[in-house]
């Protein structure tokens, strides 16, 4: 079956200003152009906007999305199975966050007490969920499913307090880092504060500390792109620094 620009856009619930930007950037482009100078989708592009839409809905950049769809190993029917995955997922960080507003209002009716704890687990399995999509199969090549696990469990036992005190250290580490990085020396004094003071940060997630693992963070820190970039928007080359930082920091005493 062919659709026109505009059948297409009703078909899908979107504009036919969308689609011309898909079709700008390259990320979706008709099936042909008729004699009138019309758009026209078959089936193949049809299938190719689901799958657009559905990476848009999970938070994925168009860019991104381009990439992805592009790729000589893109797997249609594994692509699917994965947005059902996370889509499921995002439904139960949906209804956690639900209950917790019911929770709430019985709370503030007076037929319920939550505790501190209660109050927050919802926005805590939002950051869980996050930082598993972004950093998820990285963090479980490297370290194993147990210990992202354990991991995820700490964070999760967080109170209020613990919470805010580990937010505080990371507005810390970047304060830090930033005038660190202009000394150009990451065996300096505030350089290592800057080692201290993530290493401080880390043992809110961490079950257990270890020199190698902080210094292998760090180390990933250079090897990502998210995390480089991260860091790098304290200065370029942030990372790279921050790196050898952690690096000399977690030599000492051996």
């Amino acid at each position: 079956m062919e659709y026109t620009i505009q059948k297409l856009a009703q078909l899908a619930g979107i504009s036919t200003r969308t689609l011309r930007y898909y079709d700008e950037l390259g990320i979706l482009k008709p099936t042909r152009i008729n004699s009138s100078g019309y758009r026209i989708y078959r089936a193949i592009a049809v299938d190719r906007l689901q799958q657009i839409l559905f990476y848009k809905e999970l938070g994925v950049s168009l860019e991104s999305i381009k990439e992805i769809l592009s790729s000589p190993d893109f797997d249609f029917t594994k692509a699917l199975k994965e947005h059902r995955e996370k889509l499921i997922y995002k439904r139960a960080q949906l209804d956690l966050l639900i209950l917790n507003v019911d929770k709430t209002i019985r709370q503030k009716e007076g037929e319920i007490i939550m505790n501190d704890n209660e109050k927050f687990e919802g926005f805590k399995q939002k950051t869980l969920r996050e930082n598993e999509e972004k950093y998820g199969e990285e963090a479980r090549a490297k370290y194993g499913n147990e210990s992202v696990e354990s991991a995820n469990q700490k964070f999760n036992s967080l109170t209020q307090e613990q919470h805010k005190a580990a937010e505080k250290l990371s507005s810390e580490i970047l304060e830090t880092l930033s005038v660190a990085f202009k000394t150009g020396d990451p065996a300096g004094e505030l350089a290592q504060k800057a080692a201290d003071l993530h290493r401080q940060w880390l043992c809110y997630f961490w079950n257990t500390y270890t020199k190698e693992a902080h210094a292998g963070l760090g180390e990933l820190y250079v090897q990502d792109a998210r995390f480089t970039a991260y860091y790098d928007k304290v200065q370029p080359g942030s990372a790279k620094f921050f790196r050898d930082a952690i690096l000399v920091y977690t030599l000492k005493g051996k």
